[in-house]
């Protein structure tokens, strides 16, 4: 009866926002919008009679009377007034300039001084400075006894955001060439404390300094901290900023020699970095190092432990590919002679080498191309790597009974997600549809965990700890769509999939696949995302975003309480014969 329930009201839910008369409304953007794109698209709706009007041109509209048409953006200020008979709408957008604003007159331009915040390296390494200031002036740093000359850079490109690969805008451009900004590098050989650079700039004969924001300190290789990672998965890191790309996550213990510091960020020995916050200094500890001996595998309740003895907690990374699973383990040192593999259900054979000093290799080759799900912890100094083993599927009117399903309804409470022409929210469609698939998946005897029933905040942590508390067979996040603001929300729609760890390949494509060939809708791509829902290892985990809330006729589409129930009905199919596949 709770089910009937909800449908019913479901149906009065979401007909409402599709069907009924509006007054002219913009959703997006908001008033006083500022962007960096070139271009920027108006969602929004009107009655369907009569034009709408945007500096005086008629644009297109859906026979609901939504839109969504795109207009080039000038650097600075943009205005834009909407028209529908008597109702009037003005929106201004700033399009904002990515290059810093040169200064007219003496000076450097503002917050270009780098290094800005106080950075450790290791004797011998570059440390780079850069500046912005006016062309034709003479630019040099002096950090200690040294004066380095900043020289003019002639040519520069701009890299695109993440985001373009979604506009399939994704080049880099030619800025104005390097005009105004100045770089150089030089290296320090002994351990010290550099101090702060002093900034020096010339120009028509006049001459100013300016002190930059970090210190710079040169470490001794012999007094080199031991930081121990205290977060539960430590986040890894390619640079020092959120902006760079995601390692393996360290688990909590792991230890490493600290061989520089930027900001809140710590270097460690093995070349990831990782913020401060999430590792704790241990006094008086000497460097990482660990031999590596004999291993051992040993099955359990769903999946397989492979225990690594190790003295020491040492940094890890993990790559799966093609029917394998590779495990790095850095600051160690193989004294191998044996190691003991059963026939396993999961492992076919474990191979093993020396690929460089302080450097080995573990690969497991797998007897299926599909992977279930991978774990790693520490207990004590021995590294415990938990391979899980596939489902069991049957097959009868139930073929999914015993299989855990999580599926997890985006946004929530005060996240509302993307916002239809008629402000309808992609949060309540989420769960309209995620509801409408739990439904269908426990017809098939599936168990069906839901991540929210109901219109709250979740964090995304809390969805992730479900996952990994949880286990399930698959994790299915359900989402709907919207663009960058240089993105053509008027003609760009269908249904796009995500996935980041290779076990969620797979059943990205199929599901894709399937649901583009069975509902017949358009295809908007299969796409590799770093994505808090897709990125737990414990599980495949797939976000699907199944349709754009921002294009006009789509939107029409998606929130039609008549085509929903097709759409989790054909998601469920598709589940259940993804599952088959595997077999």
């Amino acid at each position: 009866m709770r089910y009937v329930l909800g449908l019913a009201l479901l149906g009065t839910v979401i007909a409402s926002p599709v069907w009924a008369e509006q007054p002219l409304s913009v959703v997006y953007p908001p008033p006083n919008h500022k962007t960096t794109a070139d271009r920027i698209f108006f969602i929004g709706t009107a009655p369907p009679s009569g034009e709408v009007l945007v500096n005086g041109k008629a644009i297109a509209r859906s026979s609901a009377g939504h839109f969504a048409p795109s207009f080039p953006l000038q650097l600075g200020e943009n205005q834009f007034t909407l028209r529908h008979q008597n109702q009037q709408v003005q929106i201004n957008v700033t399009r904002t300039s990515t290059q810093p604003t040169l200064p007219t007159g003496l000076g450097f331009a503002k917050d270009s001084l780098t290094p800005a915040v106080d950075i450790s390296t290791v004797p011998g390494e570059l440390i780079c400075f850069g500046a912005a200031a006016p062309p034709n002036a003479t630019v040099s740093v002096k950090l200690a006894n040294q004066t380095i000359p900043l020289l003019p850079q002639s040519q520069a490109v701009e890299l695109p955001p993440n985001s373009a690969a979604l506009t399939q805008a994704n080049q880099p451009t030619p800025t104005s060439g390097g005009v105004g900004k100045y770089q150089g590098c030089a290296t320090a050989e002994a351990p010290a404390e550099l101090g702060t650079p002093q900034f020096q700039l010339t120009l028509n004969g006049q001459t100013i300094s300016q002190t930059g924001s970090g210190k710079i300190s040169i470490l001794s290789p012999a007094k080199l901290e031991v930081a121990e990672v205290i977060a539960d998965a430590g986040v890894a890191r390619t640079g020092p900023s959120t902006d760079h790309s995601r390692l393996t996550p360290l688990p909590k213990g792991t230890r490493a020699t600290v061989t520089g510091r930027e900001g809140e960020w710590v270097r460690l020995d093995y070349g990831a970095w990782i913020k401060a916050s999430e590792v704790r200094i241990i006094p008086g500890a000497v460097p990482v190092r660990s031999i590596i001996r004999s291993i051992r595998a040993r099955q359990g309740d769903g999946a397989t432990d492979v225990y690594f003895p190790l003295q020491a907690p040492v940094p890890v990374s993990v790559q799966q590919g093609s029917s394998t699973l590779t495990l790095n383990l850095y600051n160690t040192t193989a004294q191998t002679d044996i190691i003991r593999l059963d026939d396993d259900p999961l492992i076919s054979r474990l191979d093993w080498q020396q690929t460089a000093p302080g450097q080995v290799e573990y690969t497991f080759n797998l007897k299926s191309a599909q992977q279930w799900g991978y774990s790693l912890r520490y207990e004590g100094t021995t590294l415990v790597l938990t391979l899980r083993h596939p489902p069991k599927v049957s097959s009868g009117q139930k073929p999914l009974t015993g299989v855990k399903i999580l599926l997890d309804p985006g946004h929530g409470g005060a996240e509302s997600g993307a916002l239809g022409p008629t402000r309808y929210p992609e949060k309540a469609v989420n769960l309209a549809v995620s509801k409408l698939l739990q439904q269908e998946l426990v017809a098939r005897g599936a168990t069906v965990y839901m991540t929210r029933e109901e219109d709250k905040d979740v964090s995304l942590q809390d969805r992730v700890a479900m996952i990994d508390k949880l286990q399930p067979a698959i994790a299915i996040s359900v989402h709907y769509n919207s663009l960058p603001d240089n993105g053509d929300a008027e003609n760009t729609q269908g249904i796009g999939t995500f996935w980041y760890n290779t076990q969620a390949h797979s059943l990205a494509v199929f599901l894709h696949n399937y649901l583009v060939k069975k509902l017949e809708r358009p295809s908007y791509g299969v796409f590799w995302n770093n994505l808090a829902l897709t990125r737990p290892a414990t599980t495949p985990s797939v976000l699907l975003e199944l349709g754009f809330m921002s294009n006009p006729v789509e939107f029409e589409w998606v929130t039609n309480p008549k085509e929903q129930p097709k759409l989790a009905s054909a998601i469920a199919d598709g589940i259940t014969e993804w599952f088959f596949s595997q077999k």
